[in-house]
């Protein structure tokens, strides 16, 4: 018999095909166009998801056609993702822009997959989950790929399980990232603290959108203390420093540590979100911050957002910059593969939870036998959450 609490439902989110899971927790909702995560909320309170809801109205981004949507969203380079993009998105197979020679091809930026239509493939409810399984295929690169959802009752955590099938007779070297992005209103300034065990940090090589860098370029330093274009220092543990300003930086996960994670806390309304990974899976994070800086179309100079992106890779080059500039950067690899004919799984979680008044910042997100900790500030009592499926992560 299935739990009461548990459910799976097929409906529209904003105009557009989704699926909304439940546990009496947590209510999330993921969308067939792009497979994007477009919502994550406690039930029953005052709904606030701490995922970013761009400024412009969405659209299913398969079927972007440059003649009709260029003038709205963007030329494809980019324009068929942003006509979809919405909160937690996956890049695959590539991290970044296409090429030009890809992009006459009809590819967009992140990959195929954040483009692609997702259909279910399972779906089941029962006394201890409720699962979900949506699946794409990317054509041009030969992989097909599979995430599945999973709530367990009353715990104030999603479950990923995401598989990369490698349809060809040779190896495929790929790049693999959860951009996961945070927005308004959980986004804001003076209100917000991101954590993630951090080492070493690089600026984007190519600066930001027309002069509108707050870091300079192609710079290295120490999580998170960042050089600040023209001089001086920004804490990147701080958003929102300068409006109409922005950044990508790529940032190298405690090699020592087994596990990875992210973590923003808005002080405020009282809410963390965080996600925790194999840091063996995932040793990268690239943090972009978009602060009403870019201007063209759809962004118009409207968009607070900060993307807080897990992965394989460190920043979003082009593929052929990536490979060509040998594969690595501080001595770690830039990229993942799957064999000839073969399959690559990966598992992480979300959660999201309450922190008490002077909680303060995460310092630290561990694994204990029947959940995971989440510790804050120096005397604040830590988080515990129970976590039914720790084990398989």
């Amino acid at each position: 018999m299935a739990h009461p609490d548990l459910s799976i439902s097929k409906g529209k989110w904003r105009g557009r095909e989704s699926y909304t899971l439940a546990n009496g927790c947590l209510r999330l909702v993921t969308l067939a166009g792009g497979g994007h995560i477009a919502e994550l909320v406690h039930i029953g309170e005052d709904g606030v998801s701490p995922l970013w809801i761009p400024p412009w109205t969405t659209q299913e981004p398969y079927s972007y056609r440059a003649r009709r949507d260029a003038a709205k969203y963007g030329s494809i380079t980019e324009g068929k993702l942003l006509s979809g993009l919405t909160g937690h998105n996956i890049c695959l197979d590539y991290f970044g822009s296409p090429s030009t020679e890809e992009s006459r091809q009809g590819l967009s930026q992140h990959g195929e997959a954040p483009s692609a239509r997702w259909i279910p493939a399972r779906r089941r409810v029962t006394a201890s989950e409720a699962a979900l399984t949506l699946r794409t295929r990317l054509p041009v690169a030969r992989l097909e790929f599979e995430r599945e959802i999973t709530l367990c009752p009353g715990e104030p955590v999603v479950h990923f399980r995401e598989t990369v099938t490698n349809l060809a007779r040779a190896d495929h070297f790929f790049h693999w990232t959860q951009h996961v992005t945070l927005g308004p209103p959980f986004l804001a300034a003076d209100e917000v603290t991101v954590s993630l065990p951090g080492t070493k940090v690089m600026t984007f090589p190519h600066g930001y959108d027309e002069g509108k860098a707050l870091l300079q370029p192609g710079r290295t330093f120490e999580w998170p203390s960042a050089p600040r274009k023209p001089k001086g220092v920004t804490d990147l543990s701080r958003p929102l420093s300068e409006e109409g300003l922005g950044y990508v930086v790529g940032v190298l996960l405690d090699p020592q540590a087994e596990w990875g994670f992210i973590s923003a806390v808005n002080r405020r309304l009282g809410l963390l979100i965080a996600y925790c990974f194999r840091r063996a899976d995932f040793p990268w994070v690239a943090l972009w911050e978009e602060n009403k800086a870019i201007e063209a179309v759809p962004w118009r100079a409207q968009t607070v957002a900060l993307g807080l992106e897990f992965g394989t890779t460190p920043l979003p080059v082009s593929r052929r910059e990536n490979f060509t500039s040998g594969g690595a950067l501080f001595n770690v690899p830039t990229a993942t593969c799957v064999p000839a004919r073969a399959a690559k799984t990966v598992e992480y979680m979300a959660c999201l939870a309450h922190v008490p008044p002077g909680f303060g910042q995460v310092r630290a997100i561990t694994p204990e036998a029947s959940g995971i900790v989440i510790t804050g500030a120096e005397g604040a009592a830590p988080i515990r959450l129970p976590v039914a499926r720790l084990g398989r992560l």
